[in-house]
């Protein structure tokens, strides 16, 4: 079965061309021209992804997103016709899965849409989903995809979730950014996209500090970043 797209965006000559080119591409689009037909869609719960244009008349593409959010976990990629770095941290820090800026490449948004799809799917994982990992005060339960710290359930995005699997993992240990790129966001890495930097940084602010203090999450100069902890206990099965 074809992946099942929301395409909300007002211009419509634009959404006709998407909808043939990613049509061609193996998905099944329904385009949309307003914020509030596109909350209402999204909600349905019959897509597979949503495709978000920041620019829309009345409700801006950031106050539909945060309703989209406050009622769907689906997977939405917003595009941006400026490509200021202040939307995409401002999408992202909303709970967009991921971005892009036009004029783009068609082709690369039906790549990175596969990539969200896989992210969220778990189909892009090589190994079969694990046991609970326990990285000091913090619990991770991949098959629930659920996080806990100090018992509280903590809310993450399916890209936050992802990034700190990647980083409880190997804690203690370095990762590079293009390895995180790679793992967490599903495409190649580039070093003027700064997009998993941004994830780090509201990462880092969901979880606090460690028990002892201290940043849980560590940027190391030139390489990436690792999870720092003073004790580790882990536990996974398969």
């Amino acid at each position: 079965m074809p992946a099942t797209v929301l395409l909300i965006d007002d211009d419509v000559e634009l959404c006709e061309l998407l909808t043939r080119f990613l049509d061609g591409e193996g998905f099944a689009v329904h385009a949309v021209h307003s914020g509030a037909s596109g909350i209402e869609r999204a909600a349905s719960g019959v897509y597979s992804l949503a495709l978000l244009d920041v620019m829309l008349p009345g409700t801006n593409g950031f106050e539909v997103l945060r309703q989209i959010r406050a009622r769907s976990s689906i997977p939405v990629l917003m595009l941006t016709a400026k490509g200021e770095a202040l939307d995409r941290v401002l999408g992202l820090e909303i709970g967009a899965d991921d971005y892009l800026s036009k004029p783009f490449n068609p082709q690369e948004l039906a790549a990175r849409m596969r990539a969200v799809l896989r992210r969220v799917s778990g189909a892009d994982r090589a190994s079969p989903r694990r046991g609970p990992l326990a990285v000091g005060d913090v619990e991770l339960e991949p098959a629930a995809r659920l996080v806990r710290r100090g018992g509280e359930i903590v809310e993450l995005t399916s890209v936050e979730f992802d990034l700190l699997d990647t980083l409880l993992s190997e804690a203690g240990q370095a990762i590079s950014r293009e390895t995180l790129v790679r793992k967490v966001l599903g495409r190649e890495f580039s070093p003027f996209d700064r997009s998993i930097d941004t994830h780090v940084y509201h990462l880092r602010r969901k979880l606090g500090a460690l028990p002892g203090g201290g940043d849980r999450i560590v940027g190391i100069r030139g390489i990436g970043y690792l999870y720092a902890c003073s004790a580790r206990s882990s536990s996974r099965s398969g």
